[in-house]
């Protein structure tokens, strides 16, 4: 196998599996752990993975998305403490959109149940879990349905948004970065990003730490435009200070 042939394998595994290290990419190729680390630097260069300490992961971009099951494998100790922090953010809101993605699942799941609340969301998942609370009402975007994060988008989504006023957004994203703002590889779902942010009264950035510093395909919002912005400690403090200087709150839990 080539150098092309090799990298395309690897960057196939990353995507599938949502990570990889270098010693099991390694064996998997039948080649030497510095062959595999050669290989990751010439991918991350393209734009295509994010190297750490040991592997690598992918970057999220017009060509390619992960899908609902993969995020529900991975940093999932430190989606649980953001959503908790997040679901702690809520104050007096009674009207509340949350955005798709499973670490949003998992601040609908962390929201009180001793008060009632109006959720609007594009995510089926979550209008599912929500809608057997007594004290809950739902309102689940039309739309096209997306296979990977079954969750809606299109016209019919974004024309029903228009109608609401909301007290609190919860809006995840492919990548935050302060030159490029918020990102994400599919226009439909920048369009109901971008819709639930002018909707929204206050808006609440939640994403682990492998989001920061990347850009995707279609940006949709600043950093500025956002109260607070809740992440896991892996983030360094020194970057956190830099969004910080843009504007929100940053929370590193």
């Amino acid at each position: 196998m080539d150098a092309d042939g090799r990298r395309r394998e690897v960057l196939a595994t990353v995507r599938r599996e949502g990570c990889a290290d270098v010693g099991a990419l390694a064996e998997a190729l039948g080649v030497a752990p510095e062959t595999v680390r050669r290989d990751l630097r010439a991918l991350q260069d393209s734009g295509l993975v994010r190297r750490t300490h040991g592997g690598a992961y992918p970057v999220e971009s017009a060509g390619y998305e992960s899908t609902l099951t993969v995020r529900a494998t991975r940093h999932v100790g430190q989606k649980t403490r953001i959503a908790s922090a997040a679901a702690n953010l809520l104050g007096d809101a009674e009207t509340v959109f949350i955005d798709e993605g499973f670490t949003p699942q998992l601040i609908a799941e962390a929201l009180p149940r001793d008060r009632r609340l109006t959720v609007i969301t594009a995510s089926l998942a979550t209008a599912a879990a929500l809608a057997v609370r007594g004290n809950v009402q739902v309102f689940a975007l039309g739309g096209r349905v997306r296979g990977g994060t079954v969750a809606t988008v299109d016209h019919w989504a974004t024309r029903m948004l228009s109608g609401f006023v909301v007290d609190l957004a919860y809006i995840g994203a492919n990548g935050i970065s302060p030159t490029y703002g918020l990102t994400t590889p599919d226009p439909a779902v920048g369009e109901v990003k971008a819709r639930a942010m002018e909707r929204a009264r206050r808006r609440v950035f939640c994403g682990i730490h492998t989001k920061f510093g990347v850009a995707s395909f279609c940006r949709f919002a600043e950093v500025a435009d956002f109260e607070a912005v809740i992440t896991g400690s892996n983030l360094p403090a020194a970057e956190a200070r830099r969004y910080a200087a843009l504007g929100p709150q940053v929370l590193r839990v």
